[in-house]
């Protein structure tokens, strides 16, 4: 049997040509289907999303799993082989492992650490186990993938920081209220990042969200959207007293928030802090805003900064799970060799055990009748004198499954004692 894992990634191919492969449920569906029915194909997997598209495969030794999932995608695609081909990557057995495992635990994500390519995997694999394409040694491959994954997440901090504008501004809330349980938001400008950080901070906790857009229209899919409430974008400054957190992306070509209303903002709130999130370009928000007493003002570069260090840090991280990689494809691969070798053991044993057989059976005739405690003690005797024959072959065997070369040993003890 051969493990192997072939596809694309954002790495190897554009975002057009990942488009073109990718399968959406329904397609994925029927392609796990035709993959099960592909010459050599024993065990398979389909990994489809915006950044990726993998197909993993376990096949018959003699079995050429990369023109296998060249063609395949071809054909279920309906592109033509020569236009894929030069967009795959191949990987064979070890270093389709340590793929695996650099996949789930987001080492070869876009975003290093990134929690979401995990679930991607996991969702992969249950559609694989419904349609009857994974059952045991993927089965157990990719549950030690998805062990691995959560190690590296509890014994390093690669997904510990934010490392996109709109977690950003989550973590820098955080750092100034502590808790965001409960606190306001004010969006002003319905942009799509706004949006984003506001998804994000309302998971985190914060409590009601106020809108105020220059289009009403998309002021109303927001208010839907968050279950929030609409502010007039001419007022929306008597509004502000009333929140903890302002999220500006208007499209204004000029300041829309200037220090004199931040001023009379702070006094009506009694100088109870606030974090202002300025995401537009040109700003929205005058920066002299920041010289205030209990203002927090942060722009589009400052949150730049913040992912900037965070990336750093990830990449810090990478390092340690990295480590940790290697060390689960060590002990994974040495795994596989002692379960490759276990048939031979098997076999040694039995060839062992039937000359034993045979031997003693052939002095019985010579020896006459034997009184009950005489055929145990010959047959303890005889079985002792076995074990220890095999004691030393089976040792060898089991040490050198775990060498480079430790195939030339094997076929010798293979050769020796006629096991082929």
């Amino acid at each position: 049997m051969k493990f192997s894992i072939t596809g694309v990634n954002h790495k190897s191919a554009p975002v057009e040509v990942r488009e073109r492969l990718a399968f959406d449920d329904i397609a994925l569906s029927q392609a796990l289907v035709a993959l099960k029915g592909r010459p050599g194909f024993c065990e398979g997997m389909i990994l489809s999303t915006c950044n990726r598209v993998e197909v993993a495969l376990t096949c018959e030794e003699n079995g050429n799993s990369a023109v296998a999932v060249d063609q395949f995608l071809a054909d279920t695609r309906h592109v033509q082989r020569e236009w894929v081909t030069p967009y795959l990557y191949h990987f064979e057995d070890s270093d389709a492992i340590r793929h695996l495992f650099r996949v789930a635990a987001s080492l070869d994500s876009m975003v290093i650490g990134e929690p979401q390519i995990l679930g991607q995997l996991k969702s992969a694999y249950s559609l694989a186990k419904e349609h009857d394409a994974v059952s045991g040694f993927m089965d157990a491959l990719l549950t030690r993938a998805f062990s691995v994954a959560k190690r590296v997440r509890s014994e390093t901090d690669i997904g510990a920081n934010a490392v996109s504008i709109s977690y950003a501004a989550v973590e820098l809330a955080r750092e100034i209220f502590g808790s965001l349980e409960g606190k306001k938001i004010m969006i002003v400008g319905a942009g799509k990042m706004s949006e984003l950080a506001a998804r994000h901070l309302r998971r985190s906790g914060a409590g009601q969200i106020l809108v105020t857009n220059r289009t009403q229209e998309r002021a109303l899919e927001m208010v839907e959207l968050f279950d929030g409430k609409l502010v007039d974008y001419t007022r929306f400054l008597s509004a502000l007293p009333e929140v903890d957190i302002v999220i500006s992306s208007s499209a204004a070509p000029h300041y829309i928030i200037v220090r004199e209303d931040m001023k009379k903002v702070l006094e009506a709130r009694r100088n109870r802090p606030m974090f202002l999130i300025d995401i537009a370009v040109p700003r929205n928000i005058e920066p002299t805003v920041n010289e205030l007493d209990n203002v927090f003002l942060y722009d589009i570069d400052d949150l730049q900064r913040v992912i900037e260090n965070n990336l750093q840090g990830r990449m810090d991280s990478a390092k340690e799970a990295e480590a940790i990689v290697h060390e689960e494809v060590e002990r994974m691969m040495a795994r596989l060799k002692a379960r490759e070798v276990a048939p031979t053991i098997v076999k040694l044993q039995d060839e062992l055990e039937r000359m034993r057989a045979t031997e003693v059976a052939r002095m019985r005739t010579k020896l006459g009748a034997l009184t009950p405690e005489q055929e145990l003690a010959i047959e303890a005797l005889t079985k002792s004198m076995i074990n220890k024959i095999a004691h030393g072959p089976i040792s060898e065997i089991r040490r050198q499954a775990s060498q480079p070369d430790g195939h030339y040993i094997i076929n010798a003890v293979r050769k020796v004692f006629r096991l082929d």
